[in-house]
């Protein structure tokens, strides 16, 4: 049975110390420089290098629809990834604060939280919709599935809307009590039921990655003879999709962790908490630098 729906004795273990011996305040002070030494690494060095290359994607984006007055189906699913991922970008200015957490009210963090995971269940979703488009190039056009994925504004229109009610889902979860209470906020909120960091791991990593396998295993299979000129043809896709699995796998690890401590009435340690820091520091660098990948690698930016 889940713990009890009342989380107001959470804490972060960074809030809540009792010191013992030396040895416990060197390690303490450590892990403080660790996340805050990440952060202005991630601040100086990614999140320009993630800005500059969103901005780019859009303004070729743009410049090639006016001219051609028609968009990719591949390029559509792209600029909405790019969109999502530079509203990701916006949102994870939260961190600035680290070591330290951001204040704000329950209601003004489920609000930061509702459009965090929008962008993150959306962006996740569109590359499993584009890795199903390069899929289906290779299959009869006259499928039901191939003729869905030849209307890209559906099928995105899709994939934004089962976003919009994941998160609407993720925001309910959050908990419905103190909305009026200044808390250390996080884009994950600590203070949210089990039952949130459950449902963000089912929908936001095991489904998809369940779909990124197969649609990755049906690909290699079928183009097994010519599998280096279809990654050559579409490289951009590729690397992103590996990319995130990587860099996801380790974020939604720790969520997991951090499940399993509410469940057991624990606050967990500081190296437990440097731990979490570290997977959201790399899930944002990760969406900075697939932003950089499709600049590198799309055809149509290069």
């Amino acid at each position: 049975r889940m713990t009890s729906h009342n989380m107001t004795w959470i804490s972060y273990p960074s809030k809540n110390l009792a010191f013992t011996s030396p040895e416990e305040i060197e390690a303490f002070i450590a892990s403080q420089n660790i996340i805050s030494r990440l952060m202005h690494c991630y601040m100086a060095f990614f999140v320009p290098i993630g800005l500059i290359a969103g901005i780019c994607i859009l303004i070729i984006f743009i410049k090639n629809y006016l001219h051609d007055k028609v968009i990719e189906n591949l390029d559509l699913l792209l600029l909405d990834f790019t969109i999502s991922n530079i509203i990701m970008i916006f949102l994870s200015f939260t961190v600035i604060t680290r070591p330290d957490y951001l204040k704000a009210t329950h209601l003004a963090c489920n609000v930061l939280s509702f459009f965090f995971n929008f962008s993150y269940f959306n962006s996740q979703y569109v590359l499993i919709l584009t890795l199903l488009i390069l899929l289906l190039k290779r299959f009869p056009p006259r499928t039901a599935l191939s003729k869905a994925t030849q209307r890209p504004i559906l099928c995105v229109g899709f994939v934004l809307t089962y976003a919009f009610c994941l998160s609407l889902t993720e925001a309910v979860l959050v908990g419905r009590d103190n909305y009026h209470l200044e808390t250390d906020c996080q884009l994950d909120p600590l203070f949210a039921w089990p039952e949130y960091e459950i449902v963000k791991f089912i929908f936001g990593f095991g489904i998809p990655s369940f779909l990124q396998i197969f649609c990755f295993t049906v690909l290699f299979t079928k183009e097994a003879p010519a599998l280096q000129q279809h990654i050559r043809t579409y490289p951009a896709a590729h690397i992103i999709n590996i990319t995130i699995f990587i860099c996801r796998l380790f974020y939604n690890i720790m969520i997991l962790f951090r499940t399993t401590f509410k469940l057991q009435k624990s606050i967990g340690t500081p190296k437990n908490e440097l731990v979490m820091n570290i997977a959201e520091i790399v899930l944002f660098s990760e969406t900075c630098a697939s932003l950089a990948f499709i600049l590198g690698f799309h055809k149509p930016c290069k």
